[in-house]
Protein backbone atom coordinates (compact mmCIF):
# COMPACT_ATOMS: atom_id res chain seq x y z
CA UNK A 1 0.00 0.00 0.00
CA UNK A 2 1.51 3.49 -1.34
CA UNK A 3 1.84 5.86 2.07
CA UNK A 4 -0.66 8.30 0.57
CA UNK A 5 -3.37 5.74 0.45
CA UNK A 6 -2.38 4.14 3.76
CA UNK A 7 -2.96 8.27 5.72
CA UNK A 8 -5.77 8.50 3.45
CA UNK A 9 -7.16 5.64 4.99
CA UNK A 10 -5.88 6.37 8.54
CA UNK A 11 -7.57 9.61 8.16
CA UNK A 12 -10.89 8.18 6.86
CA UNK A 13 -11.24 6.00 9.88
CA UNK A 14 -10.21 8.40 12.19
CA UNK A 15 -13.42 10.85 11.07
CA UNK A 16 -15.69 7.70 11.28
CA UNK A 17 -15.13 7.59 15.00
CA UNK A 18 -14.65 11.43 16.01
CA UNK A 19 -15.45 11.05 19.54
CA UNK A 20 -13.35 7.87 20.09
CA UNK A 21 -10.43 9.50 17.97
CA UNK A 22 -10.29 12.49 20.52
CA UNK A 23 -11.01 10.51 23.59
CA UNK A 24 -7.86 7.95 22.31
CA UNK A 25 -5.54 11.16 21.37
CA UNK A 26 -6.40 12.67 24.62
CA UNK A 27 -3.90 11.07 26.79
CA UNK A 28 -1.25 11.67 23.85
CA UNK A 29 -2.05 15.58 24.09
CA UNK A 30 -1.71 15.43 27.68
CA UNK A 31 1.78 13.28 27.59
CA UNK A 32 3.08 15.86 24.40
CA UNK A 33 1.97 18.67 26.66
CA UNK A 34 3.40 17.84 30.00
CA UNK A 35 6.86 16.66 28.13
CA UNK A 36 6.66 20.21 26.52
CA UNK A 37 6.01 22.60 29.62
CA UNK A 38 8.81 20.31 31.81
CA UNK A 39 11.02 20.90 29.01
CA UNK A 40 10.41 24.18 28.54
CA UNK A 41 11.04 24.97 32.15
CA UNK A 42 14.35 23.01 32.70
CA UNK A 43 15.97 24.82 29.48
CA UNK A 44 14.70 27.86 30.94
CA UNK A 45 16.65 27.59 34.00
CA UNK A 46 19.67 26.21 32.22
CA UNK A 47 19.45 29.10 30.40
CA UNK A 48 19.04 31.25 33.50
CA UNK A 49 21.95 30.12 35.21
CA UNK A 50 24.68 30.63 31.45
CA UNK A 51 23.21 34.32 32.11
CA UNK A 52 24.09 34.30 35.80
CA UNK A 53 27.07 32.78 34.96
CA UNK A 54 27.87 35.45 32.14
CA UNK A 55 26.99 38.33 34.38
CA UNK A 56 29.19 37.41 37.12
CA UNK A 57 32.07 36.42 34.92
CA UNK A 58 32.43 33.33 33.18
CA UNK A 59 36.25 33.07 33.60
CA UNK A 60 36.84 35.26 36.86
CA UNK A 61 38.14 33.75 40.04
CA UNK A 62 37.47 35.73 43.44
CA UNK A 63 40.03 35.80 46.07
CA UNK A 64 39.50 36.37 49.70
CA UNK A 65 41.24 36.61 52.67
CA UNK A 66 40.43 33.24 54.92
CA UNK A 67 40.45 32.34 58.62
CA UNK A 68 43.04 33.41 61.05
CA UNK A 69 44.33 31.20 63.98
CA UNK A 70 45.38 32.68 67.53
CA UNK A 71 45.72 30.47 70.17
CA UNK A 72 44.46 27.11 68.42
CA UNK A 73 41.21 28.54 67.66
CA UNK A 74 39.89 30.02 64.15
CA UNK A 75 38.53 33.54 64.22
CA UNK A 76 35.94 32.65 61.33
CA UNK A 77 36.34 33.57 57.38
CA UNK A 78 37.73 36.94 56.32
CA UNK A 79 39.67 37.31 60.06
CA UNK A 80 43.19 36.82 57.88
CA UNK A 81 45.37 39.69 57.10
CA UNK A 82 43.50 42.03 54.08
CA UNK A 83 45.09 42.08 50.56
CA UNK A 84 46.78 44.75 49.66
CA UNK A 85 47.76 47.09 46.33
CA UNK A 86 51.28 45.09 46.38
CA UNK A 87 49.11 41.49 46.25
CA UNK A 88 46.79 43.46 42.99
CA UNK A 89 50.33 44.41 41.41
CA UNK A 90 52.43 41.19 41.91
CA UNK A 91 48.99 39.10 40.14
CA UNK A 92 48.91 41.63 37.10
CA UNK A 93 52.53 40.16 36.26
CA UNK A 94 50.97 36.57 35.97
CA UNK A 95 50.54 35.61 31.93
CA UNK A 96 47.49 33.75 32.61
CA UNK A 97 45.39 36.74 34.23
CA UNK A 98 43.83 39.59 32.32
CA UNK A 99 42.77 42.00 34.65
CA UNK A 100 43.01 42.32 38.36
CA UNK A 101 40.20 44.23 40.23
CA UNK A 102 40.86 45.67 43.84
CA UNK A 103 37.08 45.94 45.59
CA UNK A 104 36.58 47.60 49.01
CA UNK A 105 32.53 47.42 49.98
CA UNK A 106 30.40 48.84 52.63
CA UNK A 107 27.32 49.94 52.88
CA UNK A 108 26.32 53.96 52.94
CA UNK A 109 23.76 56.64 52.57
CA UNK A 110 23.85 58.56 49.44
CA UNK A 111 21.92 61.97 49.20
CA UNK A 112 20.98 64.23 45.99
CA UNK A 113 18.98 67.00 47.79
CA UNK A 114 16.42 66.10 49.68
CA UNK A 115 16.23 62.34 48.61
CA UNK A 116 18.56 59.77 50.35
CA UNK A 117 18.79 56.12 49.40
CA UNK A 118 20.91 53.08 51.31
CA UNK A 119 23.18 51.30 49.21
CA UNK A 120 26.20 49.71 48.80
CA UNK A 121 29.73 51.35 47.56
CA UNK A 122 32.30 49.81 46.05
CA UNK A 123 35.84 51.09 46.34
CA UNK A 124 37.38 49.79 43.37
CA UNK A 125 40.02 50.25 40.56
CA UNK A 126 40.21 50.55 36.68
CA UNK A 127 39.97 46.95 36.16
CA UNK A 128 36.81 46.30 37.58
CA UNK A 129 34.87 47.35 34.68
CA UNK A 130 36.49 44.82 32.52
CA UNK A 131 36.55 41.77 35.15
CA UNK A 132 33.07 42.42 35.33
CA UNK A 133 32.02 43.27 31.48
CA UNK A 134 30.38 46.45 32.27
CA UNK A 135 29.37 49.19 30.23
CA UNK A 136 28.02 52.83 30.27
CA UNK A 137 24.68 54.08 29.48
CA UNK A 138 26.48 57.80 29.72
CA UNK A 139 29.13 59.75 30.99
CA UNK A 140 32.92 57.62 31.72
CA UNK A 141 34.82 55.49 33.95
CA UNK A 142 37.24 56.46 36.40
CA UNK A 143 40.52 56.72 35.03
CA UNK A 144 44.32 55.79 36.66
CA UNK A 145 45.01 59.38 37.33
CA UNK A 146 41.79 59.43 39.42
CA UNK A 147 42.66 56.44 41.37
CA UNK A 148 45.84 58.00 41.88
CA UNK A 149 44.28 60.93 43.15
CA UNK A 150 41.77 59.73 45.51
CA UNK A 151 39.69 62.06 42.97
CA UNK A 152 36.04 62.76 44.70
CA UNK A 153 34.20 61.24 41.55
CA UNK A 154 31.32 58.50 41.36
CA UNK A 155 30.00 55.82 38.87
CA UNK A 156 26.21 54.89 39.63
CA UNK A 157 23.82 52.41 38.82
CA UNK A 158 20.89 52.52 36.83
CA UNK A 159 18.95 52.22 40.55
CA UNK A 160 20.57 55.03 41.88
CA UNK A 161 20.07 57.26 38.88
CA UNK A 162 16.59 56.65 38.80
CA UNK A 163 15.47 56.89 42.29
CA UNK A 164 17.88 59.93 43.07
CA UNK A 165 17.26 61.96 40.05
CA UNK A 166 13.85 60.80 38.25
CA UNK A 167 14.82 61.20 35.25
CA UNK A 168 16.87 63.85 35.31
CA UNK A 169 20.17 63.87 33.83
CA UNK A 170 23.11 63.02 36.92
CA UNK A 171 26.36 63.51 35.11
CA UNK A 172 28.29 66.60 36.49
CA UNK A 173 25.66 66.47 39.35
CA UNK A 174 26.86 66.17 43.04
CA UNK A 175 26.05 63.47 45.62
CA UNK A 176 27.23 62.63 49.64
CA UNK A 177 28.15 59.15 50.18
CA UNK A 178 28.47 59.20 54.61
CA UNK A 179 28.47 63.20 53.73
CA UNK A 180 31.61 62.74 51.53
CA UNK A 181 30.59 64.63 48.13
CA UNK A 182 31.06 62.90 44.76
CA UNK A 183 31.06 64.44 41.56
CA UNK A 184 28.70 61.42 39.25
CA UNK A 185 30.96 61.02 36.08
CA UNK A 186 29.03 57.84 34.47
CA UNK A 187 25.65 55.80 34.75
CA UNK A 188 26.18 51.99 33.95
CA UNK A 189 23.92 49.60 31.75
CA UNK A 190 21.28 47.88 33.41
CA UNK A 191 22.31 44.63 34.92
CA UNK A 192 19.14 43.29 36.79
CA UNK A 193 19.03 40.90 39.45
CA UNK A 194 22.29 38.62 40.27
CA UNK A 195 21.86 34.36 40.97
CA UNK A 196 21.50 35.75 44.34
CA UNK A 197 18.98 37.83 44.22
CA UNK A 198 20.58 41.08 45.12
CA UNK A 199 20.30 43.84 42.99
CA UNK A 200 23.02 44.68 40.87
CA UNK A 201 22.16 48.34 39.36
CA UNK A 202 21.91 49.86 43.33
CA UNK A 203 25.56 50.72 43.79
CA UNK A 204 27.84 53.67 43.91
CA UNK A 205 31.31 52.71 42.58
CA UNK A 206 34.70 55.24 43.64
CA UNK A 207 38.05 55.11 43.22
CA UNK A 208 39.52 52.71 45.59
CA UNK A 209 41.90 55.55 47.07
CA UNK A 210 38.50 57.72 47.69
CA UNK A 211 37.11 54.64 49.43
CA UNK A 212 39.93 54.09 52.25
CA UNK A 213 40.43 57.49 53.05
CA UNK A 214 37.37 59.09 52.76
CA UNK A 215 34.39 57.12 53.26
CA UNK A 216 34.88 53.64 53.97
CA UNK A 217 37.68 54.14 56.33
CA UNK A 218 41.18 52.26 56.53
CA UNK A 219 42.07 48.85 58.16
CA UNK A 220 43.15 49.36 61.48
CA UNK A 221 46.61 47.54 60.43
CA UNK A 222 47.01 47.13 56.90
CA UNK A 223 48.16 50.41 55.12
CA UNK A 224 46.41 49.96 51.86
CA UNK A 225 43.97 47.18 52.07
CA UNK A 226 42.29 45.13 49.98
CA UNK A 227 39.06 43.09 51.06
CA UNK A 228 38.57 40.86 47.75
CA UNK A 229 40.43 40.42 44.04
CA UNK A 230 38.80 39.03 41.00
CA UNK A 231 41.08 38.07 38.33
CA UNK A 232 40.21 37.78 34.66
CA UNK A 233 42.09 33.95 33.24
CA UNK A 234 43.35 34.59 29.67
CA UNK A 235 41.40 32.97 27.22
CA UNK A 236 42.62 28.82 26.55
CA UNK A 237 43.99 28.64 29.92
CA UNK A 238 42.40 25.74 31.99
CA UNK A 239 40.39 27.34 34.77
CA UNK A 240 41.30 24.51 37.40
CA UNK A 241 45.47 24.71 36.80
CA UNK A 242 44.55 28.73 36.47
CA UNK A 243 43.59 28.54 40.10
CA UNK A 244 46.10 26.01 41.28
CA UNK A 245 48.53 28.28 39.72
CA UNK A 246 47.26 31.60 41.64
CA UNK A 247 47.04 29.44 44.93
CA UNK A 248 50.56 28.53 44.77
CA UNK A 249 51.41 31.95 43.78
CA UNK A 250 49.68 33.88 46.45
CA UNK A 251 50.82 31.41 48.98
CA UNK A 252 54.40 33.33 48.02
CA UNK A 253 52.85 36.51 48.10
CA UNK A 254 51.64 35.96 51.46
CA UNK A 255 54.87 33.96 52.88
CA UNK A 256 53.21 30.75 53.44
CA UNK A 257 55.15 28.25 54.46
CA UNK A 258 55.03 25.18 52.69
CA UNK A 259 53.28 22.80 55.93
CA UNK A 260 51.04 25.73 56.62
CA UNK A 261 47.57 26.28 56.10
CA UNK A 262 46.36 28.69 53.07
CA UNK A 263 44.97 32.32 55.18
CA UNK A 264 43.14 32.93 51.80
CA UNK A 265 40.42 31.26 49.54
CA UNK A 266 39.92 31.15 45.97
CA UNK A 267 36.98 29.87 44.09
CA UNK A 268 35.40 30.13 40.96
CA UNK A 269 31.97 32.04 40.97
CA UNK A 270 30.63 29.88 37.65
CA UNK A 271 31.12 26.98 40.03
CA UNK A 272 29.35 27.79 42.84
CA UNK A 273 26.36 28.82 40.48
CA UNK A 274 26.23 25.85 38.74
CA UNK A 275 26.41 23.91 42.17
CA UNK A 276 23.80 25.78 43.51
CA UNK A 277 21.33 25.23 40.43
CA UNK A 278 22.24 21.60 40.01
CA UNK A 279 19.03 20.52 42.13
CA UNK A 280 17.09 22.88 40.60
CA UNK A 281 18.20 21.15 36.65
CA UNK A 282 17.70 17.45 38.71
CA UNK A 283 14.27 18.19 39.47
CA UNK A 284 13.64 19.38 36.07
CA UNK A 285 14.82 15.77 34.64
CA UNK A 286 12.68 13.99 37.00
CA UNK A 287 9.66 15.84 35.96
CA UNK A 288 10.59 15.50 32.73
CA UNK A 289 10.39 11.54 33.11
CA UNK A 290 7.06 12.23 35.29
CA UNK A 291 5.72 13.46 32.08
CA UNK A 292 7.23 10.79 29.73
CA UNK A 293 5.30 8.15 31.84
CA UNK A 294 2.08 9.83 31.00
CA UNK A 295 2.92 9.83 27.26
CA UNK A 296 3.59 6.17 27.49
CA UNK A 297 0.13 5.38 29.46
CA UNK A 298 -1.30 7.31 26.14
CA UNK A 299 0.41 5.30 24.09
CA UNK A 300 -1.33 1.95 25.79
CA UNK A 301 -4.71 3.55 25.29
CA UNK A 302 -3.67 3.63 22.07
CA UNK A 303 -2.83 0.05 22.05
CA UNK A 304 -5.72 -0.67 23.25
CA UNK A 305 -8.79 0.92 21.26
CA UNK A 306 -6.44 -0.05 18.17
CA UNK A 307 -6.58 -3.84 19.20
CA UNK A 308 -10.90 -2.90 19.79
CA UNK A 309 -10.52 -1.67 16.19
CA UNK A 310 -8.82 -4.55 14.74
CA UNK A 311 -11.57 -6.49 16.25
CA UNK A 312 -14.85 -4.70 15.09
CA UNK A 313 -12.79 -4.53 11.39
CA UNK A 314 -12.64 -7.80 11.66
CA UNK A 315 -14.66 -8.28 8.10
CA UNK A 316 -13.27 -5.39 6.30
CA UNK A 317 -9.81 -6.77 6.86
CA UNK A 318 -10.91 -10.42 5.67
CA UNK A 319 -12.30 -9.00 2.49
CA UNK A 320 -9.29 -6.80 1.88
CA UNK A 321 -7.32 -9.94 1.77
CA UNK A 322 -9.70 -11.81 -0.33
CA UNK A 323 -9.33 -9.47 -2.88
CA UNK A 324 -5.49 -9.30 -3.03
CA UNK A 325 -4.28 -7.08 -0.18
CA UNK A 326 -0.64 -8.23 1.56
CA UNK A 327 0.00 -8.93 5.09
CA UNK A 328 2.24 -5.50 4.84
CA UNK A 329 -0.59 -3.66 3.21
CA UNK A 330 -2.73 -4.35 6.05
CA UNK A 331 0.17 -3.49 8.12
CA UNK A 332 1.10 -0.74 6.63
CA UNK A 333 -2.81 0.96 7.26
CA UNK A 334 -2.76 0.18 11.12
CA UNK A 335 0.21 1.29 11.55
CA UNK A 336 -0.71 4.83 9.71
CA UNK A 337 -3.91 5.03 11.66
CA UNK A 338 -2.16 4.78 15.19
CA UNK A 339 0.68 7.14 13.75
CA UNK A 340 -1.88 9.61 12.60
CA UNK A 341 -3.66 9.26 15.92
CA UNK A 342 -0.37 10.35 17.72
CA UNK A 343 0.42 13.10 15.82
CA UNK A 344 -2.33 14.91 15.50
CA UNK A 345 -2.21 14.22 19.37
CA UNK A 346 0.82 15.41 19.82
CA UNK A 347 0.46 18.33 17.57
CA UNK A 348 -2.58 19.23 19.61
CA UNK A 349 -0.48 18.84 22.71
CA UNK A 350 2.27 20.91 21.13
CA UNK A 351 -0.05 23.95 21.43
CA UNK A 352 -1.07 22.97 24.55
CA UNK A 353 2.27 22.61 25.98
CA UNK A 354 3.54 25.99 25.00
CA UNK A 355 0.37 27.51 26.65
CA UNK A 356 0.52 25.65 29.88
CA UNK A 357 4.57 26.90 30.04
CA UNK A 358 4.02 30.73 29.12
CA UNK A 359 1.15 30.17 32.26
CA UNK A 360 3.74 28.84 34.21
CA UNK A 361 5.83 31.79 33.37
CA UNK A 362 3.35 34.35 34.59
CA UNK A 363 2.02 32.61 37.01
CA UNK A 364 4.72 30.78 38.89
CA UNK A 365 8.00 33.00 37.78
CA UNK A 366 9.70 30.25 36.41
CA UNK A 367 12.33 30.75 33.43
CA UNK A 368 10.57 29.49 30.14
CA UNK A 369 12.64 28.86 26.95
CA UNK A 370 10.49 27.20 24.53
CA UNK A 371 12.99 26.02 20.97
CA UNK A 372 12.51 24.23 18.16
CA UNK A 373 14.39 21.60 19.45
CA UNK A 374 11.86 20.96 22.44
CA UNK A 375 8.96 21.13 19.68
CA UNK A 376 10.94 18.53 17.51
CA UNK A 377 11.20 16.33 20.51
CA UNK A 378 7.81 16.54 21.42
CA UNK A 379 6.10 15.42 18.12
CA UNK A 380 9.29 12.88 17.09
CA UNK A 381 8.32 11.11 20.55
CA UNK A 382 4.34 10.93 19.77
CA UNK A 383 5.45 9.31 16.59
CA UNK A 384 7.67 6.76 17.92
CA UNK A 385 5.07 6.34 20.83
CA UNK A 386 2.42 5.44 18.02
CA UNK A 387 4.76 3.21 15.79
CA UNK A 388 5.67 1.68 19.33
CA UNK A 389 2.45 0.62 20.49
CA UNK A 390 0.12 0.69 16.85
CA UNK A 391 2.49 -2.27 16.19
CA UNK A 392 1.39 -5.07 17.92
CA UNK A 393 -2.58 -4.18 16.47
CA UNK A 394 -1.24 -3.90 12.48
CA UNK A 395 0.41 -6.71 13.16
CA UNK A 396 -2.18 -8.85 14.82
CA UNK A 397 -4.59 -7.44 12.20
CA UNK A 398 -1.94 -8.24 9.09
CA UNK A 399 -1.47 -11.89 10.79
CA UNK A 400 -5.42 -12.77 10.77
CA UNK A 401 -7.02 -15.86 8.09
CA UNK A 402 -8.90 -14.39 5.66
CA UNK A 403 -11.38 -16.97 5.61
CA UNK A 404 -11.36 -16.82 9.14
CA UNK A 405 -12.05 -13.15 8.95
CA UNK A 406 -14.70 -13.40 6.37
CA UNK A 407 -16.71 -15.71 8.63
CA UNK A 408 -16.37 -13.56 11.47
CA UNK A 409 -19.79 -12.09 13.19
Amino acid sequence: MKFGVAISSALEALIANPLRSFLTMLGIMIGVASVMAMMAISEGAARQVDEQISALGASNLTLRPGASRRGGRSSGANSAPPFTDKTVQALRQEPYITAVSARNNGGVTVISGNDNWSTQLFGTNTDYFVTQAWKLTSGEFFSERNLSQGAAVAVIGATIADTLFDGTNPLGQNIRANNVPLRIIGVLEKKGQSGFGGDRDDVVIVPITTARNRILGAHRTTPKHVNSIEVGVADGYDMADAQTRLENRLREIRKIKPTGTDNFRVFNVADFVRARSSTQATMGLLLAFTAAVSLIVGGVGVMNIMLVSVTERTKEIGLRMAIGARKSDILGQFLAEAIALCFIGGLIGSGLGVGAAELAARMGGFPVSISPFIAATALSASVLIGLFFGYFPARRAANLNPIEALRYE
